[in-house]
């Protein structure tokens, strides 16, 4: 098969919502978390609040940024491990993921991930779908100091797989991880698993999952 792409871009994958969709499992944990914790969110809190931003911006936000250090470190475990617990029995990568995976790696075209969560959940994640094999690159919440929508993973990502983040393609499905990728200079594709279409302002093209776009697409974005 010809190839679309001589290296003229690079892909970066957020994680959840668009590897998994792991976003309500992750609701179903955040509220009985937050429940045993006193605090109750409401829909809009948790997209507004929480969804596309580390443990270390949301939990302080929603707890107050009073927490001491281990404090804050027992609730982001506790929170995590409960996720991990429920989503085990589950989990499996978006539709249409491993194809495009392998279509990206026929392709030579370079992939990271540049995920919010903790590193535990990236390593989770990626051993139950069985994707470790597709990325070398990979950022999580501890190899930030600035949380999403700030576009400091993103250009970091870039920068690990030397291309300027104008040739890179993000795949997001929260606003906050949107505005992020739009800010570092990337091509931006929403994924709708947390938002619908009407939501996502900016971005360069939107999908449901993988099976509803190719490489000739990616492509397309750098005519």
């Amino acid at each position: 098969m010809k190839k679309i792409s001589n290296q003229i871009f690079a892909v970066i994958f957020d994680m959840d919502g668009v590897i998994v969709d792991s976003n309500p499992t992750h609701t179903i944990a955040l509220r009985k978390f937050c429940d045993m914790q006193g605090h109750h969110l409401t829909d809009d809190e948790l997209k507004t609040r929480v969804y596309g931003r580390p443990n270390k911006d949301w939990i302080p936000d929603i707890f107050g940024n009073r927490l001491t250090p281990e404090h804050y470190r027992n609730l982001a475990d506790e929170k995590e491990a409960l996720f991990r617990e429920l989503f085990a029995p589950i989990i499996k990568p978006l539709e249409g993921l491993i194809d495009f995976l392998q279509k990206l790696e026929d392709d030579n075209i370079p992939k990271a991930i540049a995920s919010s969560a903790p590193p535990e959940n990236v390593k989770f994640t990626l051993e139950k779908t069985g994707i470790e094999k597709y990325f070398d690159i990979m950022f999580n919440e501890s190899d930030i100091e600035k949380g999403k929508p700030d576009p400091e993973i993103y250009l970091k990502a870039a920068a690990a797989l030397r291309f300027p983040a104008k040739r890179c393609i993000v795949f997001e499905d929260s606003l906050a991880g949107v505005l992020a990728a739009k800010r570092a200079g990337c091509k931006v594709i929403g994924v709708t698993t947390t938002h619908s279409k009407d939501e996502f302002i900016g971005t360069d093209w939107v999908i449901k999952n993988f099976e509803e776009i190719g490489l000739p697409t990616l492509a397309s974005l750098f005519l």
